[in-house]
């Protein structure tokens, strides 16, 4: 600002109170931003000295103008004076001290230098647009500006109101200035541009210019362009960038960060790559380097030269885009060592996964003495103490009427009424008179002595819950107080109904107003709620209460141990049980608790706690009655209106107590302004309710700071701690006047994870202060125990839980007896597990330790406790960690929720803040990594995960906290809908097992065979039955070709019908009878020898839709003596993504001429295509539809059936394009295996819906039926898209037995039809004729698919044993076909750990990591596979995993390539084994299986051997030593989240990419990172790299319904994916 060149410490006083004062108003929001500078600029005007600022001390700093234009003022004229004095407080102004010790923040400091040297580069997450808006929550409220959280330290009023200034109006200087202060408190690569080297003898630096952040960051360039300045500084320091609406710091810590960030190199990108590292690279002669985005150049410079953006990655491939950019910024990341380094270890068997790291010899641990158990000093013995405290509510009632008993206040902070203690007495008389009385009919009592009672009173009205809460106890009904419900959707409302229902309430007492306010169904009736048991509402208005009679008095008995009150409590995991205080548990506790606290009678007490619970149920309702004391009670709505007015109630009512929280007296500073006439001065105790939290200590100092001028006494302030189950557990005693105050605790973070206290000395950086929280109550006797295992009692130097055997205490937990015995009947145990005593003592849920003098210390709750490789953290310490990490203007300071969440068995820490609206995306992300290295210095453990979620989103607690318990169950189910996430698995998941290392191949055949027959185990090879010369063996020596066969049918039986063509309307449209498609053929050929002027074994390529007329086009080549290729046609729609295959088909075939239908060809000559292809050049078009009758001077015989039949033209699921060569032998020998296997004779129906393209689609739908002469009914898969039951009415109306499909198909049917079946059966669908129904696959079966959809149509018919799976590869295009024979295919379960490590382990059904696998159909007859190590190629034994070798008469004959690769052709088709058998010659199918003996017998009577098929080798992902198959993550994937509909993973550069269609809405597209990590770690043991969210659809997945995973890689790689999200896991 205007005042950069100001001494502030030098101006007159009247000049800083007035600065004082502006900056008060601005933080207040009394003032606008653009008036506040007006006014400051003018009171600084006559001071400001005009020479530059000096740079501080010795490093010569190049200014940098920061790219956040608008700057807020500095908070108070007193931060330069801190600058100079860190320790010293400010008074008043907007320091937040709730969360923040000095000590932490400058340990967090010191943390983020640390980093300096090791720069961490995070690649920033990719966010699509309509992502980047923050998600749907227009309908939520914005949050107050206290963002109203119960811990909650922001009531920095509307000061978010006042906008900082807009750029343009603000003039250079006050960057220039700003920067030359180096005050800049964030860092992003972005404005490395920004900080130009001032020219010397210039004062200011010159404006940069400003480039528009983009989302995703652009290329990192490899020549960084240079430019030395004159004076070139010795050592270049490193600048933080700056942020977009930065505001500098407003605490006194931040000007320590902004100077230690200002060394830092944690540079997160914010768009654009990490700027170099120039400590480690720059000569030092040259001045520093700059990072340019690459579309800006710098002057005398070639543009060329900065735009040289090429990359190399990891496999040295050069590539050029976004993604890898960011990649490969990931990888540098993680190439960083990780802390705790893995054991070496590796264990391949199943037992242990995971190994737990050595134990560190330097671990500190416990050398104390064993604690001796504490005891507080004797409870007084009273004369006048009542028998109960009914009775010294009766007695006040009586005798002192007209003494206040409590005063309410209304919203603005004014008393409302107050009640006497004679009103009080009265009205509890009514109510239990009423309650006991009046409730039911005349003679119907619906409520007895020690029945349980809902107490439903809003936290503003104070005085109907005494009323109800004394009207029970004078009842004798137990009182359970609970918050209001105001929503179906209140965060743990169920639980609430749990403790209702576990304490057996039927009955709820509210008030008229607060019963109008609940939600009410359409008809009126109160909302039942979700596992609430069903209620009667009393309403206990004085109106509704009936006067007793005269001879009526409350029956008020001696205290005994039956219970009181319930009072509740939510445990870590969110259940909500109830706490049983006994009556002479609730008079002893007010006992002590007036000892303890020196409560005489008529004090005036303020409360600001909840009066339902804790400290404000036992001091403000109970202890306050019993010692006649005036209670002032200031709800939480009053201190959000007004922070200030509980001090003011203080100063009125010259109270002697109150009670409040570390956020009250945060607010109280928050709001402070000189306001001479408050005096704290009455208070002889300030009763801290939280002061065991890390923070209480500077809440406490601050306000001491501050409030000590006004007569507050350092001595009265008295933290204390509490719990619910074993009530006050320790608090300290007010000092007396003079007498030092008590020492405080510097402890070691590291001894503390370790659960031993030491003294921090050396390392301020992670040192914890803890104050005491006093001495042990009177009459109680405390110890401390380990909290975990048997109660064994800690060492004197060691932290454990804080037991206590005491009369007050709660007794147990209502109606649940087996958590009471764990919690309250605990007896300590010596070293040796010998219990101490018979005593039984109460778990208090506290950690802590007992210091010099017998002082308490609490150091955390066992709730927060987060147990990280056997180490403790503390869940507040984290969020204290978190939030000095900088000013924080990127999340509220109270909505913050720290848990852990068990994962790969080890906890893991996961932070979720609420981000406020106006923090930019940089600055999110910006926080987020910077916490991450806080956090990892400070407390030495890594962060899982890290989410901001929109402002308002967070379940809240009924007093505006965070409820953690349902958060965390967000988290985990995925609702969370985060804006912002940052996973960082690599960093923290540090049990993983040590990688496999491959044991080198070249064992020797001797030794592997002697190998399999010690073990006694049979070679794992199979075979199908002979492809004997059987029945028809005349047409098979009379027609070797198929050309043969169609001739012979057509004179034989011209008329048979050999196919029929359905549409989707299941119409036939085309039929062909043997001598049809005989005449057809001839046209064709005939067609082709005239206008195509072919020569005999030139290629033709067919492009047809699924029909007839394809069949026609492909016996047309063969009688023409071509060879066919057959094309999947264009789709019309999608020109652009289909031309390119079909043209890249037809060049590699080098075919001569292409035959079509007129529709086609038109397209092909289309404009559209001239768009995606070169049209000008495609090979002679005949269109076949309209050809004249001509027949072929001859038909082609070919000379040897070693001739090339046809070329099968398919993409593999890699990506890959192969042609294979099916000679005339191998189309006949697949015929007849296919005939035999499936017993198709010409008068058997059997109906295809496949691709008729390529593979065993394309033989069955033109060859198969020629063959055989059985009739096909063809059903193109297409159609099914307008009539799903296409398919599978076509089934019912023509009774097949036999029918062929595809997945898709399949998937279709399954998705669409689930919800119809019943309409289908309606229309009389019956499958019961369906014998067998074949998916072709290449693949390995899809088990839970074909079971659901055998489990669907189960109803219709279906028999369980129908469906079953084909198997093909390229080499041979059916290696496996169930056909009609033979055992069904049999299931088994295997090992995924030892799939992994090419291993077979079968397992029982249900056992853990558990794959189960089918058998992919029956060998065909003729067929023999053989399992083979795929590095040794020697044969394997039965169930061992190797690859798959078949040998056939229908094998194909090899690739059809241009190029003449024989190599490849001779490795996959004519391969030999190293030994064993080495005279057959084998093809690789390129898929690993195994073969397993069954128990089941085949035809001929052996026992039968099943073909498992497990995954393609070279889709198989090589991570880690092992081998994993893509599906087997994918599976896993998918079942993470409902949202997610189909996903895809791969790898690049050795990182795990997985990509996950949405199918749910857009908000739900963050909540999947975390699962997806998590799933994927939990079973694959795989840290997952990148997780990009797609749109459904993105995909891609050829006609086999196989995912192109290879394709979906080079569209990722390429960013053409259009992500929704790319998170880029650390």
């Amino acid at each position: 600002m205007a005042d950069r060149g100001v001494d502030l410490s030098a101006l007159p006083k009247e000049v800083r109170d007035q600065l004082a004062e502006l900056d008060l108003e601005l933080s207040e929001g009394d003032i606008t931003q653009k008036g506040y500078e007006k006014k400051r600029t003018k009171l600084l005007a006559p001071y400001i000295i005009q020479a530059p600022a000096p740079p501080p001390q010795n490093d010569v700093r190049p200014p940098a103008p920061s790219s956040s234009s608008h700057a807020a003022p500095p908070s108070s004229s007193s931060r330069y004076r801190e600058r100079r004095s860190r320790r010293t407080h400010r008074s008043g102004g907007t320091r937040d001290d709730r969360y923040r010790s000095d000590i932490h923040t400058e340990a967090v400091q010191a943390a983020l230098a640390k980093h300096k040297q090791e720069k961490m580069a995070l690649p920033m997450p990719t966010k699509r647009r309509s992502t980047y808006v923050q998600s749907p929550i227009n309908t939520r409220t914005p949050p107050d500006s206290s963002s109203g959280s119960e811990d909650e330290s922001s009531a920095r009023r509307q000061s978010s109101v006042a906008a900082p200034p807009p750029s343009h109006l603000q003039s250079p200087e006050t960057w220039a200035n700003r920067s030359a202060q180096g005050s800049s408190t964030s860092s992003s690569a972005s404005s490395t541009l920004s900080h130009g080297e001032a020219k010397p003898g210039q004062g200011q630096p010159q404006p940069q210019p400003q480039y528009k952040p983009q989302y995703q960051p652009l290329y990192q360039p490899h020549h960084q362009p240079q430019y030395q300045p004159q004076h070139p500084p010795q050592n270049p320091p490193q600048h933080p960038p700056q942020h977009p609406n930065q505001h500098p710091p407003q605490q006194s810590r931040a000007a320590a960060v902004t100077d230690m960030l200002a060394q830092s190199r944690i540079a997160p990108s914010e768009n654009s790559a990490p700027p170099p590292d120039v400590t480690a690279v720059a000569p030092p002669s040259r001045g520093p380097r700059v990072d340019l985005p690459s579309n800006a150049v710098v002057r005398g410079m070639s543009r060329g030269q900065s735009r040289s953006s090429m990359m190399e990655t990891a496999d040295g491939v050069p590539v050029n885009s976004r993604v890898s950019t960011k990649i490969q910024q990931l990888l540098n990341t993680l190439k960083r060592p990780k802390r705790p380094p893995l054991s070496e270890f590796f264990t391949d068997d199943s037992e242990e996964i995971v190994e737990v790291p050595e134990p560190d010899p330097n671990t500190p641990k416990p050398e104390g003495r064993q604690i001796i158990p504490v005891k507080g000093e004797p409870l007084g013995v009273v004369s006048n103490w009542p028998p109960a405290l009914q009775a010294a509510l009766a007695r006040w009632g009586a005798t002192q009427g007209k003494s206040p008993a409590l005063t309410a206040l209304d919203i603005t902070g004014k008393p409302l009424y107050t009640l006497t203690y004679g009103k009080l007495w009265s009205r509890s008389v009514k109510l239990a008179y009423t309650l006991l009385n009046k409730l039911g009919t005349k003679n119907e009592q619906i409520l007895k002595p020690g029945d349980r009672v809902a107490l439903v009173y809003p936290n503003s009205d104070p005085g109907m819950f005494w009323v109800a809460f004394y009207g029970c106890l004078l009842a004798e009904v137990i009182p359970v107080p609970i918050e209001v419900p105001l929503s179906r959707k209140d965060a743990g409302i169920s639980q609430v109904g749990f403790l209702l229902g576990s304490c057996g309430v039927g009955l709820a007492l509210t008030s008229e107003i607060c019963l109008k306010g609940l939600p009410k169904t359409p008809t009126g009736e109160i909302m039942q709620y979700k596992g609430w048991p069903r209620l009667k509402w009393v309403i206990t208005d004085s109106k509704y209460l009936t006067k007793p009679s005269k001879d009526w008095q409350p029956h008020i008995p001696t205290a005994n141990t039956d219970p009181a009150y319930i009072e509740y409590k939510a445990s870590k995991e969110g259940t909500v049980v109830g706490v049983a205080v006994s009556k002479v548990a609730m008079l002893t506790h007010c006992q002590a608790l007036t000892q303890a606290c020196n409560y005489c009678e008529g004090e005036t007490l303020v409360n600001v706690l909840d009066f339902k619970k804790e400290m404000g149920l036992w001091h403000g309702v109970l202890t306050a009655v019993m010692n006649r004391i005036h209670t002032i009670s200031v709800p939480y709505a009053v201190m959000k209106a007004c922070p200030l007015s509980w001090v003011q109630r203080v100063h009125i009512h010259k109270a002697r107590v109150a009670l409040v929280k570390c956020r009250d007296l945060h607010w109280a500073m928050m709001a402070h302004r000189d306001q001479r006439d408050t005096s704290l001065a009455s208070l002889r105790m300030l009763i801290v309710a939280d002061g065991a939290n890390p923070w209480s200590v500077s809440s406490c100092d601050a306000f001491l700071n501050v409030f000590q001028s006004h007569g507050l006494k350092p001595e009265v302030i008295c933290p204390c701690a509490t719990s619910p189950e074993a009530m006050t557990v320790a608090i300290r005693r007010p000092g007396v006047p003079g007498a030092p105050l008590p020492a405080r605790a510097i402890l070691s973070m590291g001894g503390l994870s370790h659960g031993v206290i030491r003294v921090n000395t050396e390392d301020k950086n992670s040192a914890l202060t803890v104050q005491d929280v006093g001495h042990v109550m009177p009459g109680a006797l405390m110890c401390i125990v380990r909290p975990d295992g048997p109660p064994q009692l800690c060492k004197t130097d060691e932290i454990g839980e804080i037991i206590i055997n005491s009369r007050a205490g709660g007794t147990m937990y209502y109606g649940l007896p087996g958590l009471t015995k764990n919690t309250f009947e605990v007896i300590p145990v010596n070293a040796n597990g010998v219990p101490i005593g018979e005593i039984p003592f109460v778990r208090s849920g506290l950690l802590g330790f007992v210091g010099p003098g017998s002082l308490i210390f609490v150091v955390g709750k066992i709730e927060g406790l987060l147990m990280v490789s056997g180490r403790r953290h503390n869940a507040d310490d984290l969020v204290a960690t978190a939030l000095a990490v900088e000013p924080v203007k990127t999340v509220y300071r109270g909505r913050i929720a720290v848990f852990s969440v068990t994962v790969f068995y080890d906890e893991r820490v996961v932070i979720v803040a609420e981000q406020r609206p106006d923090a930019s995306e940089e600055d999110s992300f910006q926080w987020m990594s910077r916490v991450l290295q806080a956090i990892d210095s400070i407390h030495q453990v890594g962060l899982y995960c890290l989410a901001l979620v929109p402002a308002n989103t967070l379940p809240k607690t009924p007093l505006g906290g965070i409820h953690i318990s349902d958060t965390k169950q967000f988290f985990l189910d995925g609702s969370l809908h985060p804006c912002n996430i940052l996973m960082c698995p690599h960093t923290c998941v540090t049990n993983l097992p040590k990688p496999r290392q491959k044991q080198p191949v070249g064992v020797g055949p001797a030794s592997v065979m002697v190998g399999n027959l010690v073990a006694g185990k049979r070679i794992a090879q199979a075979a199908g039955r002979d492809l004997g010369m059987i029945e028809d063996q005349d047409l098979v020596r009379k027609h070797q070709y198929l050309t043969e066969a169609l001739q012979w049918r057509a004179q034989t039986d011209p008329d048979h019908v050999l196919y029929v063509l359905l549409n989707a309307k299941g119409v036939t449209v085309g039929t062909a009878t043997c001598v049809q498609l005989h005449k057809r053929a001839e046209k064709i050929a005939a067609a082709l020898m005239e206008k195509g002027s072919i020569n005999t074994g030139e290629n033709v390529v067919l492009l047809y839709p699924p029909g007839i007329d394809l069949i026609a086009a492909f016996y047309g080549c063969l009688y023409a003596g071509c060879v066919p290729v057959n094309v999947r046609p264009p789709h019309p729609q999608n020109l652009a993504a289909t031309l390119p295959t079909v043209r890249m088909i037809i060049d590699v075939s080098k075919a001569a001429c292409i035959l079509t239908t007129q529709n086609l060809m038109r397209t092909l000559r289309s404009k559209e295509a001239a768009a995606s292809v070169n049209i000008k050049t495609w090979p002679t078009i005949i269109d076949t539809d309209d050809l004249p009758r001509r027949r072929p001077p001859q038909i082609y015989k070919p000379p040897t059936a070693e001739m090339i039949a046809y070329l099968d033209f398919s993409v593999s699921t890699t990506g890959m394009l192969t042609g294979v060569k099916i000679s005339h032998a191998a189309v006949s020998a697949l015929c007849r295996s296919i005939k035999l296997q499936c017993e198709l004779y010409s008068s058997r129906q059997i109906a295809i819906c496949l691709d008729p393209y390529c593979g065993l689609g394309f033989v069955l739908w033109c060859l198969a039926s020629v063959y055989s002469g059985h009739q096909s009914i063809l059903i193109p898969p297409f159609e099914l898209e307008s009539c799903l039951s296409l398919w599978l009415s076509t089934l019912s109306q023509y009774r097949i037995r036999d029918t062929f499909c595809s997945y898709s198909v399949m998937e279709l049917c399954t998705k669409g039809l689930g919800t119809q079946t019943e309409l289908l059966k309606a229309r009389g669908v019956n499958l019961s004729c369906v014998r067998s129904c074949v998916v072709i696959a290449e693949e390995r079966p899809r088990l839970a698919l074909s079971h659901s959809f055998s489990k669907l149509f189960k109803d219709l018919g279906l028999s369980s044993r129908a469906v079953s799976t084909a198997f093909g590869s390229r080499v041979n295009l059916a290696v496996c076909l169930q056909g009609t024979t033979g055992p069904d295919p049999c299931t088994v379960y295997v090992d995924m750990k030892s799939l992994r490590h090419d291993r077979v382990r079968l397992v029982e059904r249900g056992a853990p990591q558990s794959l189960p696998l089918m058998e992919s159909g029956k060998i065909l007859p003729g067929v023999r596979v053989i399992i083979v190590n795929p590095e040794t190629r020697g044969p394997l034994g039965d169930s061992h995993l190797g690859e798959i070798w078949v040998n056939s008469p229908h094998n194909a004959s090899g690739y059809y390539t241009i190029y003449g690769e024989e190599s490849l052709q001779a490795d996959h088709f004519n391969t030999k084994l190293s030994f064993g058998d080495p005279q057959t010659l084998w093809a690789r199918t390129g898929y690993l299986g195994f073969v397993k003996r069954t128990e089941l017998l085949d035809a001929s009577g052996d026992r039968h051997d099943a073909l498992f098929v497990v995954g393609s080798l070279d889709e198989t992902l090589e991570l880690r030593g092992l081998r994993y198959h893509p599906t087997d993550i994918e599976t896993s994937v998918s079942r993470a989240h409902r949202s997610i509909a189909e996903s895809a993973v791969f790898t690049w550069t050795n990182l795990l990419v997985v990509v996950s269609e949405l199918c749910g809405s857009e908000q739900d597209a963050l909540d999947l990172v975390p699962l997806i990590t998590n799933v994927v770690l939990e079973e694959h043991h795989l840290i997952v790299g990148v997780v990009v969210i797609v749109d459904p659809g993105v995909i891609p997945i050829n006609s086999r319904g196989e995912k192109q995973r290879m394709h979906l890689r080079d569209s990722f790689l390429a960013d053409q994916l259009d992500p929704i999200y790319v998170a880029y896991n650390m």
